[in-house]
């Protein structure tokens, strides 16, 4: 675990030691869903392809809340280590494990029992209605197993340890493409073939991954005495954690509500815009995976007293990632059509998909500030200004753009999609004056 240490020695080989393996973890991640599509796409229809976009939609908005809130964590116990405090970093992932064992309980119970008025929420197609709810209750039985999958994730990022996590995935992912071939190419059962194997996947890994835990050697002691609610360390979560929850529940609802609005156009649409989800996930992967490492990164620094390093990793971060957003632009903007049809053979699906993700081709050369942005301000314990900049962005910006292109675009799915990265100009202005007025107020203070 000394390794792990983020306040001392050159920031961008850290920085990038760091985040490598959690943008390889989120990349399998991301293999889920795409595998996913992809099997069903090659296997069944439009209908169990708009099955599994409408319904993984609503899974993932859950599952990403208790990433967010697991955030919480994640900051926690970084500066627990970076303050040389290993006992009470030790108490507070003793509580997280009290508090989401909770949640993924309500979860699983919201899921499964709300499957229906969820997907009549989303204005799912008649003809992929009942595979939507099918598949939300089968993920959603499996949420405690989901929330524990992504709560060992969050508790050894903030150890400053990404290499377990992505053994975890790693694993899930094995047996997901195992169970997708399985339960669909070979039992034909579709999307809820999908959503089975997604569930199956994640529990061998937690209870893998169990066992990996048992054979690590942490930076402090951990016995079942510390696994209790301690209400010091429980608000500590809950204050850091709450507000990202809050903005990434928000933030999730305004792309159901895109996602609604493109399901009112037709199946085929939905089914295009589906595609282009999973490919967007692929996309922005390394901006999504500097936002997570840069807030384990600053989390440290910002215990240990040194908040200079935590400024340094945010431009080196920004300037790395904008080289990948470039590149990603080129290739989806231009090539989007060759990237969808990885996930779909229906041709009227693939160019609706196509159309979408110009859009989102745009929203590359922009999220690598955005999301570098949020990692640094989630680290220094900003949240609830993550909060407010999310908000704005998905509820001032967002929606009412989608609603806008909706009436004006005559069913363009790239003017619908235009709406994300209009958002995401407003949330970087927002990060930069929050930056300079941060920086004024601190240098008032040190004077």
């Amino acid at each position: 675990m000394k390794n792990n240490d983020f306040t001392d020695c050159a920031i961008l080989p850290k920085l990038l030691k760091f985040m490598l393996p959690v943008l390889f973890a989120m990349f399998l991640q991301a293999m889920y869903g795409a595998v996913d599509l992809f099997v069903v796409g090659q296997f069944s229809s439009n209908a169990d392809v708009s099955g599994v976009s409408t319904g993984s939609q609503i899974i993932l908005t859950l599952t990403n809340l208790i990433v967010s809130f697991a955030m919480g964590i994640t900051v926690a116990v970084g500066q627990k280590i970076g303050q040389k405090r290993p006992d009470e970093a030790a108490r507070t992932v003793g509580t997280g494990l009290i508090i989401f064992a909770a949640i993924g309980v309500v979860f699983t119970a919201i899921s499964t029992a709300a499957a229906v008025p969820l997907a009549r929420v989303m204005s799912a197609p008649e003809a992929a209605f009942d595979i939507t709810v099918d598949y939300i209750r089968i993920c959603g039985a499996g949420f405690i197993v989901i929330t524990a999958y992504n709560l060992l994730g969050s508790i050894f990022r903030g150890l400053g340890d990404s290499k377990t996590p992505l053994i975890a995935v790693g694993i899930a992912c094995v047996f997901n493409i195992i169970g997708d071939l399985v339960f669909v190419a070979g039992f034909g059962m579709g999307a809820a073939g999908a959503a089975l194997a997604t569930v199956i996947a994640q529990l061998i890994s937690v209870v893998i991954s169990l066992v990996i835990i048992r054979r690590v050697k942490l930076p402090f002691k951990f016995t079942r005495k510390d696994i209790r609610f301690d209400p010091p360390f429980a608000g500590k979560i809950v204050t850091i954690g709450a507000p990202i929850a809050l903005q990434e529940f928000l933030v999730g609802i305004s792309f159901l509500v895109l996602l609604a609005i493109v399901n009112g156009l037709g199946l085929t649409q939905s089914a295009g815009v589906g595609v282009a989800e999973k490919v967007c996930a692929f996309i922005m992967l390394v901006p999504s995976a500097f936002m997570q490492s840069m807030s384990s990164f600053v989390a440290q620094n910002l215990g240990a007293g040194k908040p200079d390093r935590a400024v340094k990793a945010l431009r080196d971060g920004i300037a790395v990632s904008f080289l990948f957003g470039a590149a990603m632009f080129a290739l989806t903007f231009f090539h989007g059509n060759l990237l969808a049809g990885i996930f779909s053979k229906d041709a009227a699906a693939v160019a609706d998909a196509w159309s979408y993700l110009k859009a989102y081709a745009i929203d590359c050369l922009l999220t690598c500030f955005l999301f570098c942005f949020i990692g640094y301000y989630n680290g220094l314990q900003k949240t609830k200004f993550v909060m407010l900049q999310g908000i704005c962005g998905a509820f001032c910006v967002r929606i009412p753009v989608a609603l806008l292109m909706q009436r004006i675009g005559g069913g363009s799915l790239f003017l619908i999609g235009l709406a994300t990265p209009c958002s995401t100009v407003v949330q970087i202005t927002m990060c930069f004056i929050a930056f300079f007025i941060f920086k004024k107020k601190k240098s008032k203070f040190t004077a």
